[in-house]
């Protein structure tokens, strides 16, 4: 649980420039993941929902700091 809350803190910390950086960088590593799930069975699955619910979040957030402009 305190790993999602660190993550949360310093995605609140982040500039906007970073978390459009950030997001870039983990939908082009999910599309990966997705890939290699495809091809042969991931060791962990799960990786792939946590992945996916942590770009929603730096998602969520970026809107958050343009509507708070």
């Amino acid at each position: 649980m305190s790993k999602k809350i660190d993550f949360n803190k310093s995605v609140k910390e982040m500039s906007e420039a970073d978390l459009k950086a950030r997001i870039q960088e983990d939908e082009l590593r999910l599309k990966k993941l997705e890939f290699a799930h495809a091809i042969s069975p991931l060791e962990n699955p799960m990786s792939i929902r946590d992945l996916r619910k942590d770009v929603a979040r730096l998602k969520t957030e970026l809107r958050n700091k343009e509507l708070a402009k």
